[in-house]
């Protein structure tokens, strides 16, 4: 059984990574196009090209994971050594050097790319992490709610604080005000990222053949025969298409439709942040009384109905739309603690099928397919923009108006239609772990499962 703390613990090291990993979620796009000043085929350019560079990296990075030994673990080491290099790169992608020309899209290549990276090496040892903290199915769930909430205790921070600490400390020169902003941001994840180093232990203990460097691309391959993981995969493609799409439009729904400035970009994800930590904690809630199967139904029809409102809403009264952004981001977040707690239940299932557990590869496959779905909405965004006649800075046309509008709602509802088609082929239900788990249990009282 977890404790408070450990489930605070591992919540911190998620909070950590979105404080740094949502800015370049929510404003990358903004930055690039309103900031920096780049046009928005670049930006699109640059995440694309940074997410088929993430499709190598990802595999690499998980089977290293899972054949890490350490004296403090296969997983937990890597919130030690890389938290301060991951900050570090938070700061520079945000920088603003005094470049032109093909330098400048070239410093953006570079630097977003190494940021992602760094990501990578940090975020799969963390979320293979929930997975040997514990074999208690009600526990995985706990933990990702836990996690998901403090990630949204992350997201709130720089959402509330980005804006204003780039007024403070910038004043007027806005590419000044992002980089001191990170900095101070990132300071505040190495914080946490320590921090759940310190709290958390691993109680599973990995398997002997996963000790072993076999190949990494075999494992890769492995993973793919894993029928109901690849089922995951593309429920995390769906919903991560969904958020990229609908987070890399926001400022530019908020300056333009609602007629907002900085400070309004910066309370309008406020209370989404606000509505998502709510959904992660009806989720945590639910789980008493409803199958996952309910939760996930739920889940998906609330964001479909609030994206129809979203897309319906009109720019006055903008309470109207806040209101109704908090409640999709609500029910969104359900559906995304239920996917990584999916996750966990591939790999016991992986295990049983094909002999051979792979956590930390298991997460870096789903990573890369959150990252995949991200950068298809992150790109369409600054495509949809380009070919819409989108200026910055100026009032828009009505083209580039619906083309806003749009990608903030119409896309979202059809990902979440298209979301429960593909969860009708998802099996693992409760019952059906709990055969697989018996199935797999060792000889004896299971002891042996855990480490001292």
């Amino acid at each position: 059984m977890l404790t408070i703390k450990d489930k605070i613990g591992y919540g911190l090291g998620d909070a950590a990574s979105n404080i740094i990993f949502q800015v370049a979620a929510a404003f990358m796009t903004f930055f690039y196009t309103d900031i920096y000043g780049i046009s928005g085929t670049a930006a699109a350019a640059i995440i694309l090209t940074v997410r088929i560079f993430d499709a190598i990296t990802d595999p690499i990075m998980g089977g290293i994971a899972d054949r890490t030994r350490t004296r403090h673990g296969t997983y937990r080491p890597y919130l030690l050594w890389l938290s301060i290099p991951f900050a570090v790169c938070g700061v520079v992608a945000f920088s603003s050097p005094e470049l032109t020309g093909t330098a400048k899209v070239l410093f953006a290549l570079i630097s977003y790319a190494l940021l992602m990276t760094v990501y990578t090496a940090i975020n799969i040892p963390y979320s293979a992490l929930g997975g040997v903290l514990t074999e208690d199915p009600h526990e995985r769930l706990s933990v990702q709610s836990y996690r998901f909430m403090f990630a949204m205790l992350g997201n709130l921070l720089q959402a509330f604080f980005l804006f204003r600490l780039v007024g403070w400390l910038g004043g007027d020169d806005q590419q000044q005000g992002f980089q001191f902003a990170m900095l101070v941001l990132c300071a505040i994840a190495v914080l946490m990222f320590l921090a759940c180093f310190a709290l958390t232990r691993e109680r599973v203990k990995p398997s002997q053949e996963a000790a072993g460097w076999r190949t990494i691309f075999s494992d890769l391959l492995r993973l793919f025969k894993n029928d109901q993981w690849v089922v995951v995969a593309a429920i995390a493609i769906l919903l991560l298409v969904l958020v990229g799409i609908r987070v890399g439009v926001t400022g530019h729904y908020v300056k333009y439709y609602l007629n907002g400035d900085g400070t309004m970009i910066a309370n309008y994800f406020t209370i989404g942040t606000i509505g998502a930590l709510g959904g992660a904690l009806a989720t945590n809630y639910l789980d008493r009384y409803l199958k996952k199967k309910q939760i996930f139904l739920l889940g998906s029809s609330g964001m479909i109905i609030f994206h129809v409102l979203l897309y319906l809403a009109p720019a006055d009264p903008i309470m109207l739309t806040f209101t109704v952004h908090a409640l999709a981001n609500f029910f969104q977040i359900m559906v995304v603690v239920l996917m990584f707690a999916m996750v966990v239940d591939t790999v016991d299932y992986g295990e049983l099928k094909l002999g051979r557990r792979m956590m930390a590869m298991t997460f870096a496959g789903h990573l890369l397919a959150v990252k995949l779905g991200f950068a298809i909405g992150g790109a369409m965004v600054g495509l949809i923009l380009d070919l819409s006649g989108y200026v910055p800075d100026t009032v828009q046309s009505e083209s580039a108006m619906s083309a806003i509008r749009a990608c903030f709602g119409l896309v979202p509802i059809a990902c979440s239609v298209l979301l429960l088609l593909v969860y009708g082929f998802y099996r693992l239900t409760e019952d059906e772990m709990q055969s697989i788990r018996r199935r797999l249990q060792p000889a004896g009282d299971g002891a042996d499962a855990y480490a001292t």
